[in-house]
């Protein structure tokens, strides 16, 4: 991929500045990665594969942290969202405290250099971020390799990790991925007709590591 800001972290700190500016002045939690079905096709999977409750979930790069809350709404107790961008987190706070999700974990973490006590979990959730990464214009191929490390490091054997992503098609993400994690299952996304040839602009796999 060409290099771009959005794979910045001042890119993504000064755009939840403003999202935080806009939540205070209007009460509005900014924009969903991908759309609302993106949360509710995560949600159905977990339900379908009657995944508990209580089961640990960490959202790598939370942002406005609603799919959180879209998690604790339907009943799950043991949420944890991170991100790099400080006012990334003061913003999914802010929206936590509105929603009244106090059990909510929210912390301020570089999934890339991940913090000891971050680890042991059941399943980890990325909307957005590893494209994010995808287009750093330091070093995007070492980041990814950093990221698998991590992800590696932080879900327990037999975890699972499901990916949206817009960049990346599921063969790539299988290639991606393949160090310590097999695919188990691609979910249903919209697809598009260009040219007589049909596609996804979004690719969404569930991958358990191994």
């Amino acid at each position: 991929f060409s290099p771009s800001v959005l794979g910045t972290r001042e890119h993504w700190d000064a755009a939840y500045e403003r999202e935080l500016q806009t939540f205070q002045d209007i009460g509005d939690t900014g924009e969903i990665w991908f759309g609302e079905e993106s949360m509710v096709r995560i949600i159905r999977w977990l339900e379908k594969h009657k995944v508990p409750p209580d089961s640990s979930v960490l959202d790598i790069g939370t942002g406005n942290g609603v799919l959180l809350v879209e998690l604790a709404k339907s009943g799950y107790t043991n949420l944890t969202g991170i991100d790099y961008s400080p006012s990334a987190i003061q913003l999914s706070e802010k929206v936590r405290e509105k929603e009244g999700m106090s059990n909510i974990k929210l912390k301020v973490e570089d999934f890339l250099a991940p913090s000891a006590e971050l680890s042991g979990f059941d399943i980890c959730i990325d909307k957005g971020t590893f494209d994010a990464i995808s287009l750093d214009p330091s070093d995007a191929a070492g980041k990814r390799k950093l990221y698998v490390g991590s992800l590696c490091r932080v879900l327990k054997p037999e975890g699972f990790f499901l990916i949206t992503s817009c960049n990346w098609t599921k063969e790539e993400l299988l290639n991606e991925f393949r160090e310590g994690f097999e695919i188990l299952e691609e979910l249903p996304t919209p697809k598009f007709c260009f040219g007589g040839r049909i596609g996804n602009s979004v690719t969404a796999l569930v991958f358990q590591r191994k």
